[in-house]
């Protein structure tokens, strides 16, 4: 194993230390907790967004925090859901007073942590609700989760609702948004390579090096088929087959589209696939909204392929979508 680090028990701690000292003003940290807010976090009369899940998927959520989009992030250990006392001390953390919202991906463990920290938060009298996000369209009912994964779709959840919420949208309105929001976008990814947890110190599964894993999960939950590799634009054709032919209906619609770096794919790469992407939306009458968003948004450390996340858009959403905000990744919208 070759990192950049210096003891894999400390990896998540240094990350996220390294990640307040990097943006002052933007965020800061609650140690103890492993724990990312907004540094004007709380901001009262305001909707707070939590989110979260195992570290290794960075910029997500850590990255994610700040105006515009999440008011908090709970950093679990790499591949592993936070703890319910950390999703509670994040909600505490950033209630305002309006009630705090969860984005929640579709793994097993992410959803009962977040839903134990909900009773707990209601408890001492803090309205919650949430979203439990599912935009994987490889597979269904694997060893992580009941029903579809969340995956990089979710970041659409967090930047809509995150641009709601400041804008002053209630509680209720912005769990209806989520979800309208997760029944319309649709994602699926691939893989070239596995990736090695610090802490494991061996890849987490193998793979030939003339081989790709189609639909793969973003902690190398197997996917929906394994196979020689085969050129770019036909790996774009079965991703995007599968996600235009699932149950959205993106028929003479505007998209927002995502191309998703997994860690260790070139931007060339990325672009690449991108050009495809393009070409097989127009030629079905499907117009891509504004630009599309290309890079490292939702990785897996450093797993080599990409996904692809289409939107179906409505009014509401691309306002909320193009508003700005201001956070640790940068200016990933």
């Amino acid at each position: 194993m070759k990192k950049i680090i210096n003891a894999p028990e400390r990896v998540v701690e240094e990350m996220l230390r390294g990640m307040e000292l990097a943006n002052p003003g933007l965020i800061r940290l609650i140690p103890e907790h492993n724990v990312v807010v907004r540094a004007d976090a709380p901001v009262e009369g305001k909707v707070a967004l939590v989110s979260g899940g195992g570290s290794g998927h960075e910029p997500t959520h850590g990255g994610y925090v700040g105006p515009g989009m999440l008011d908090a992030a709970c950093a679990g250990a790499v591949f592993t859901s936070p703890t319910p006392e950390q999703m509670l001390e994040a909600t505490k953390a950033v209630n305002g007073g309006a009630g705090v919202f969860y984005v929640v991906k579709n793994y097993t463990g992410d959803v009962l942590n977040f839903e134990m920290a909900g009773e707990l938060a209601e408890a001492e009298g803090i309205e919650t609700d949430y979203v439990v996000t599912n935009d994987d369209v490889a597979v269904e009912d694997s060893t992580y989760t009941s029903g579809r994964r969340g995956i990089a779709g979710t970041i659409f959840v967090h930047k809509i609702c995150g641009a709601a919420a400041d804008d002053g949208k209630k509680l209720q309105e912005i769990k209806e948004l989520a979800e309208r929001v997760n029944a319309n976008v649709r994602s699926m990814g691939m893989a070239l390579t596995s990736c090695t947890p610090p802490e494991a110190g061996e890849p987490i599964f193998q793979i030939a090096d003339d081989e790709m894993e189609i639909g793969i999960g973003i902690h190398g939950e197997p996917g929906a088929e394994r196979k020689k590799i085969e050129p770019a634009d036909r790996i774009v054709d079965q991703m995007l087959e599968r996600i235009l032919g699932d149950s959205v209906d993106y028929s003479g619609s505007e998209v927002a589209v995502i191309v998703n770096g997994l860690g260790g794919t070139p931007l060339m790469e990325l672009y690449v696939a991108y050009k495809h992407v393009h070409e097989v939306l127009e030629r079905e009458g499907i117009r891509v909204w504004r630009r599309p968003y290309i890079g490292d948004y939702m990785t897996s450390l450093e797993m080599a392929g990409f996904s692809i996340t289409l939107l179906k858009l409505d009014e509401e959403m691309k306002r909320y979508l193009a508003a700005p905000c201001t956070v640790a990744a940068g200016r990933p919208f």
